[in-house]
């Protein structure tokens, strides 16, 4: 089978990190996987591209940023090239894009956004008229399939499919978490993009209220860039605050199985996920895990070190923290949740509607 695997901006963030894994995957199981964008490829994305091409599958990224006509032609000249028998269209903008194209080739989107992109009116028209050129839509949560119910209507073939991790990746030599004893002290760290639905400034907040109990506690903050006036923000505030030295605001790390190796405490106090790779990260390394308290996260409420609490309350927040400094590692069963059972869903629709490949000329 050939499959295409289509994303908005080829970057280090949870949906693109998950489309490696899947098409790696599918890869090495044998199929054909090309990999493109609408986008040009970001910096922090080298590192992913390498592990791509190093398992035998193609990045056919543009090299320069296109207006509305040169993506819709970047996309075809690959289609044409590649050939797909199924393409795969991940987030809102490309699988816009893709289904203007003059293709039979069956496309099944999927949704991966933590709010409702519907609620623009432009792109809420736009689905209306192009939902039945997908033979299928995606959600990696129920709330996006309600969500696209209620704005657009009832689609033939709706279908949830979890992300999932490999495990494998996070855990120590014998397949347990790795132990304490070779994780520094005291450390906490937060990963997500520099926007203010990530809330890190509540997590700088709440780690000042942390150092009054713990005064080696240090933070760590890493992600990619994305809202540069809500990054100045948090490093202002860790200025204002005086905990420059206690607090490392870095940027995307693509070394995230060390980096939660070398902590902790996980801290996600996201306002909206859909599901968060992160969080799922997290989880298979068995890291104690503090997180708000929003739907997202909520199948994790009885796991092992999970602690979920209304984390916009800044000594609620420091308190699980605290806590959470004190607990164990775990070790976790996420059924579900692993790499290998969402690519096998994702290639159960593929076998469902692929076809031969075929374009108009």
């Amino acid at each position: 089978m050939r499959i295409l695997q289509l994303v908005h901006a080829p970057r280090l963030s949870g949906a693109e990190v998950l489309v490696k894994g899947v098409a790696i995957h599918h890869q090495r199981a044998g199929h054909e996987v090309c990999m493109t964008s609408l986008l040009p490829q970001h910096d922090d994305f080298i590192a992913i591209r390498a592990e791509l091409e190093a398992a035998g599958v193609m990045c056919r990224f543009p090299e320069v940023r296109h207006g509305r006509f040169g993506k819709l032609l970047h996309l075809y000249r690959v289609v044409r090239e590649f050939r797909p028998d199924f393409i795969i269209a991940h987030a809102t903008l490309a699988a816009l894009y893709v289904r203007l194209l003059p293709v039979r080739t069956p496309i099944a989107w999927v949704m991966h956004s933590g709010v409702n992109d519907f609620e623009n009116g432009a792109l809420k028209r736009a689905e209306r008229l192009l939902s039945r050129r997908a033979r299928a839509i995606i959600g990696v949560s129920q709330q996006l399939i309600d969500d696209y119910m209620r704005e657009i209507g009832r689609h033939p073939s709706m279908v949830v499919i979890p992300n999932g991790v490999d495990a494998s990746l996070f855990a120590g030599p014998d397949g347990s978490p790795a132990p304490d004893s070779a994780v520094p002290s005291k450390q906490i760290v937060q990963l997500g993009r520099y926007i203010e639905g990530k809330s890190q400034l509540d997590t700088v907040r709440a780690f000042e209220h942390v150092l009054q109990v713990e005064p080696e506690a240090r933070l760590l903050l890493c992600g990619v860039v994305e809202e540069l006036d809500y990054h100045r923000a948090v490093v202002s505030l860790v200025r204002q605050l005086g905990l420059e030295s206690k607090v490392s605001v870095c940027g995307p790390r693509s070394d995230v199985a060390a980096v939660l190796r070398s902590s902790r405490v996980f801290a996600m106090p996201s306002r909206f996920e859909s599901q968060g790779i992160a969080f799922l990260e997290a989880l298979a390394s068995g890291i104690p895990v503090v997180a708000n308290r929003i739907p997202a996260f909520g199948f994790a409420s009885n796991l092992a070190g999970v602690s979920l609490v209304d984390t916009t309350d800044v000594d609620t927040y420091a308190q699980a923290l605290v806590k959470a400094l004190g607990t164990p590692r775990a070790h976790r069963q996420l059924a579900g949740y692993a790499l290998h059972d969402t690519a096998d869903r994702y290639m159960s629709i593929v076998r469902k509607f692929a076809q031969p490949m075929q374009v108009s000329a």
